[in-house]
Protein backbone atom coordinates (compact mmCIF):
# COMPACT_ATOMS: atom_id res chain seq x y z
CA UNK A 1 0.00 0.00 0.00
CA UNK A 2 2.93 2.32 0.80
CA UNK A 3 6.57 2.06 1.81
CA UNK A 4 5.88 2.30 5.55
CA UNK A 5 3.27 -0.47 5.55
CA UNK A 6 5.45 -2.63 3.33
CA UNK A 7 8.36 -2.21 5.74
CA UNK A 8 6.18 -3.11 8.72
CA UNK A 9 4.82 -6.22 6.99
CA UNK A 10 8.37 -7.28 6.09
CA UNK A 11 9.60 -7.37 9.71
CA UNK A 12 11.80 -10.32 10.66
CA UNK A 13 13.64 -11.02 13.89
CA UNK A 14 17.39 -10.82 13.27
CA UNK A 15 19.67 -13.00 15.39
CA UNK A 16 22.90 -12.80 13.41
CA UNK A 17 24.72 -9.51 12.91
CA UNK A 18 27.62 -8.31 10.80
CA UNK A 19 30.69 -6.66 12.35
CA UNK A 20 29.63 -3.29 10.94
CA UNK A 21 29.33 -0.86 13.87
CA UNK A 22 26.25 1.11 14.84
CA UNK A 23 27.12 4.70 15.65
CA UNK A 24 26.15 6.62 18.76
CA UNK A 25 24.36 9.09 16.48
CA UNK A 26 22.26 6.29 14.98
CA UNK A 27 21.26 5.06 18.44
CA UNK A 28 20.34 8.60 19.50
CA UNK A 29 18.24 9.10 16.37
CA UNK A 30 16.48 5.76 16.91
CA UNK A 31 15.71 6.68 20.52
CA UNK A 32 14.48 10.11 19.38
CA UNK A 33 11.99 8.27 17.18
CA UNK A 34 11.06 6.13 20.17
CA UNK A 35 10.41 9.24 22.24
CA UNK A 36 7.87 10.40 19.65
CA UNK A 37 5.64 7.41 20.45
CA UNK A 38 2.31 7.92 22.16
CA UNK A 39 2.46 8.04 25.95
CA UNK A 40 -0.37 7.93 28.48
CA UNK A 41 -0.98 11.52 29.69
CA UNK A 42 2.56 12.30 28.46
CA UNK A 43 4.05 10.60 31.52
CA UNK A 44 6.77 8.94 29.38
CA UNK A 45 7.23 6.30 32.06
CA UNK A 46 10.15 4.41 30.53
CA UNK A 47 13.91 4.52 30.16
CA UNK A 48 16.27 2.69 27.82
CA UNK A 49 19.81 1.53 28.59
CA UNK A 50 22.09 1.27 25.55
CA UNK A 51 24.71 -1.37 26.33
CA UNK A 52 27.84 -1.38 24.16
CA UNK A 53 30.53 -2.59 26.60
CA UNK A 54 31.45 -6.13 25.60
CA UNK A 55 31.80 -7.48 29.12
CA UNK A 56 28.39 -6.13 30.08
CA UNK A 57 26.78 -7.57 26.94
CA UNK A 58 28.39 -10.91 27.69
CA UNK A 59 26.95 -10.91 31.20
CA UNK A 60 23.51 -9.94 29.91
CA UNK A 61 23.70 -12.76 27.36
CA UNK A 62 24.31 -15.16 30.25
CA UNK A 63 21.51 -13.71 32.36
CA UNK A 64 19.09 -13.95 29.43
CA UNK A 65 19.66 -17.68 28.98
CA UNK A 66 22.98 -17.74 27.11
CA UNK A 67 21.65 -16.05 23.99
CA UNK A 68 24.84 -15.47 22.02
CA UNK A 69 23.43 -12.79 19.72
CA UNK A 70 23.28 -10.41 22.71
CA UNK A 71 27.07 -10.63 22.91
CA UNK A 72 27.45 -10.41 19.15
CA UNK A 73 25.18 -7.44 18.34
CA UNK A 74 26.86 -4.01 18.37
CA UNK A 75 24.24 -2.46 20.67
CA UNK A 76 21.89 -4.08 23.15
CA UNK A 77 18.97 -1.90 24.28
CA UNK A 78 17.23 -2.65 27.56
CA UNK A 79 13.76 -1.11 27.69
CA UNK A 80 12.54 -0.38 31.20
CA UNK A 81 9.23 0.62 32.69
CA UNK A 82 10.29 3.54 34.88
CA UNK A 83 8.26 5.55 37.38
CA UNK A 84 11.31 7.13 39.01
CA UNK A 85 10.87 10.54 37.41
CA UNK A 86 7.18 10.64 38.34
CA UNK A 87 7.91 9.77 41.96
CA UNK A 88 10.60 12.46 42.12
CA UNK A 89 8.17 15.02 40.71
CA UNK A 90 5.57 14.11 43.32
CA UNK A 91 8.10 14.35 46.14
CA UNK A 92 9.16 17.78 44.93
CA UNK A 93 5.75 19.30 44.24
CA UNK A 94 3.34 17.34 46.47
CA UNK A 95 5.42 16.25 49.47
CA UNK A 96 2.39 15.90 51.75
CA UNK A 97 0.08 14.06 49.33
CA UNK A 98 -0.42 10.32 48.96
CA UNK A 99 0.74 9.11 45.56
CA UNK A 100 -0.04 5.92 43.67
CA UNK A 101 3.13 4.84 41.91
CA UNK A 102 2.57 1.42 43.51
CA UNK A 103 -0.77 0.87 41.78
CA UNK A 104 -1.46 -1.74 39.12
CA UNK A 105 -2.53 1.05 36.77
CA UNK A 106 0.82 2.81 37.15
CA UNK A 107 2.57 -0.47 36.37
CA UNK A 108 0.46 -0.94 33.23
CA UNK A 109 1.18 2.61 32.09
CA UNK A 110 4.93 2.15 32.51
CA UNK A 111 4.93 -1.20 30.70
CA UNK A 112 2.80 0.02 27.81
CA UNK A 113 4.84 3.20 27.43
CA UNK A 114 8.04 1.14 27.19
CA UNK A 115 6.49 -1.17 24.61
CA UNK A 116 5.18 1.66 22.43
CA UNK A 117 8.53 3.44 22.50
CA UNK A 118 10.43 0.25 21.71
CA UNK A 119 8.28 -0.54 18.70
CA UNK A 120 8.86 2.96 17.34
CA UNK A 121 12.58 2.28 17.78
CA UNK A 122 12.30 -1.04 15.94
CA UNK A 123 10.60 0.61 12.98
CA UNK A 124 13.14 3.44 12.95
CA UNK A 125 16.05 0.98 13.10
CA UNK A 126 14.70 -1.08 10.21
CA UNK A 127 14.23 2.07 8.14
CA UNK A 128 18.01 2.62 8.48
CA UNK A 129 18.77 -0.89 7.28
CA UNK A 130 19.36 -2.27 10.76
CA UNK A 131 17.75 -5.36 12.27
CA UNK A 132 16.41 -6.12 15.73
CA UNK A 133 15.16 -8.95 17.87
CA UNK A 134 13.26 -8.54 21.14
CA UNK A 135 14.65 -10.44 24.13
CA UNK A 136 12.08 -11.47 26.73
CA UNK A 137 14.82 -13.43 28.46
CA UNK A 138 15.86 -10.18 30.13
CA UNK A 139 13.26 -11.15 32.74
CA UNK A 140 14.81 -14.57 33.45
CA UNK A 141 17.02 -13.18 36.20
CA UNK A 142 15.50 -9.75 36.64
CA UNK A 143 17.13 -8.88 39.94
CA UNK A 144 20.63 -9.52 38.60
CA UNK A 145 19.86 -7.50 35.46
CA UNK A 146 18.59 -4.61 37.58
CA UNK A 147 21.75 -4.69 39.69
CA UNK A 148 24.04 -4.92 36.67
CA UNK A 149 22.40 -1.89 35.07
CA UNK A 150 22.00 0.10 38.28
CA UNK A 151 18.23 0.43 37.94
CA UNK A 152 16.50 2.46 40.67
CA UNK A 153 13.67 1.00 42.73
CA UNK A 154 10.75 2.04 40.51
CA UNK A 155 12.31 0.78 37.27
CA UNK A 156 12.28 -2.75 35.85
CA UNK A 157 13.51 -4.37 32.63
CA UNK A 158 10.56 -5.11 30.32
CA UNK A 159 12.57 -6.63 27.47
CA UNK A 160 15.84 -6.27 25.64
CA UNK A 161 16.47 -5.51 21.98
CA UNK A 162 19.48 -6.53 19.92
CA UNK A 163 20.43 -3.91 17.35
CA UNK A 164 22.80 -4.22 14.41
CA UNK A 165 23.23 -4.74 10.69
CA UNK A 166 21.74 -8.08 9.60
CA UNK A 167 24.01 -10.92 8.56
CA UNK A 168 21.13 -13.20 7.63
CA UNK A 169 17.95 -13.11 5.56
CA UNK A 170 15.35 -15.15 7.47
CA UNK A 171 12.01 -15.94 5.91
CA UNK A 172 8.82 -14.29 6.98
CA UNK A 173 6.97 -16.15 9.73
CA UNK A 174 3.25 -16.45 8.97
CA UNK A 175 0.90 -14.62 11.34
CA UNK A 176 -2.58 -15.51 12.48
CA UNK A 177 -5.26 -14.86 9.87
CA UNK A 178 -6.91 -11.53 10.40
CA UNK A 179 -10.22 -13.17 11.19
CA UNK A 180 -8.68 -14.40 14.45
CA UNK A 181 -7.45 -10.93 15.41
CA UNK A 182 -9.79 -8.32 13.95
CA UNK A 183 -13.31 -8.17 15.37
CA UNK A 184 -16.01 -5.79 14.13
CA UNK A 185 -18.24 -4.19 16.78
CA UNK A 186 -18.10 -7.15 19.19
CA UNK A 187 -15.84 -10.11 19.94
CA UNK A 188 -16.53 -13.11 17.68
CA UNK A 189 -14.90 -16.10 19.38
CA UNK A 190 -16.21 -18.69 16.90
CA UNK A 191 -14.71 -16.84 13.95
CA UNK A 192 -11.46 -16.41 15.86
CA UNK A 193 -11.25 -20.15 16.58
CA UNK A 194 -11.92 -20.95 12.94
CA UNK A 195 -8.97 -18.75 12.04
CA UNK A 196 -6.77 -20.68 14.47
CA UNK A 197 -7.69 -23.95 12.77
CA UNK A 198 -6.58 -22.51 9.43
CA UNK A 199 -3.41 -21.12 10.98
CA UNK A 200 -2.51 -24.52 12.42
CA UNK A 201 -2.40 -25.91 8.89
CA UNK A 202 -0.27 -23.00 7.66
CA UNK A 203 2.21 -23.29 10.54
CA UNK A 204 2.56 -27.05 10.19
CA UNK A 205 3.59 -26.57 6.57
CA UNK A 206 5.86 -23.62 7.46
CA UNK A 207 7.68 -25.62 10.13
CA UNK A 208 8.10 -28.63 7.85
CA UNK A 209 9.76 -26.48 5.20
CA UNK A 210 11.86 -24.50 7.69
CA UNK A 211 13.18 -27.56 9.54
CA UNK A 212 13.37 -30.03 6.66
CA UNK A 213 10.56 -32.07 8.17
CA UNK A 214 12.05 -32.23 11.68
CA UNK A 215 9.17 -30.26 13.18
CA UNK A 216 5.51 -30.07 12.25
CA UNK A 217 3.65 -29.20 15.44
CA UNK A 218 0.50 -27.12 15.08
CA UNK A 219 0.57 -23.59 16.52
CA UNK A 220 -2.30 -24.24 18.93
CA UNK A 221 -0.47 -27.28 20.31
CA UNK A 222 2.69 -25.22 20.83
CA UNK A 223 0.70 -22.51 22.59
CA UNK A 224 -1.06 -25.04 24.82
CA UNK A 225 2.29 -26.50 25.81
CA UNK A 226 3.68 -23.03 26.47
CA UNK A 227 0.76 -22.15 28.73
CA UNK A 228 1.22 -25.40 30.64
CA UNK A 229 4.82 -24.55 31.53
CA UNK A 230 5.53 -22.26 34.51
CA UNK A 231 7.51 -19.25 33.31
CA UNK A 232 9.19 -16.49 35.31
CA UNK A 233 6.98 -16.96 38.33
CA UNK A 234 9.48 -14.85 40.26
CA UNK A 235 8.28 -11.71 38.48
CA UNK A 236 5.49 -10.74 40.87
CA UNK A 237 7.76 -10.85 43.91
CA UNK A 238 10.51 -9.03 41.99
CA UNK A 239 8.14 -6.28 40.87
CA UNK A 240 6.67 -5.85 44.33
CA UNK A 241 10.16 -5.53 45.81
CA UNK A 242 10.79 -2.73 43.32
CA UNK A 243 7.67 -0.88 44.35
CA UNK A 244 5.19 -2.05 41.71
CA UNK A 245 1.81 -3.79 42.05
CA UNK A 246 1.30 -3.01 45.73
CA UNK A 247 -2.06 -1.26 45.29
Amino acid sequence: MNDVINQLKNHRSIRKYSSRPVSREQVEEIVAAAQAASSSSNVQAYSVIAVTEQARKDKLAELCGNQAYISECPVFLVWCGDLTRLKSAAERHLPDRETFEESTESFIIATVDAALAAQNAAVAAESLGLGIVYIGGIRNRSGEVADLLGLPELAYPVFGMCLGYPDQEPGLRPRLPQESVLHWNRYDRERSEQGVEKYDEVMVEYLRKRTGGAKDTAWSVLMAEKLAQPARLHMREFLQKRGFLLK
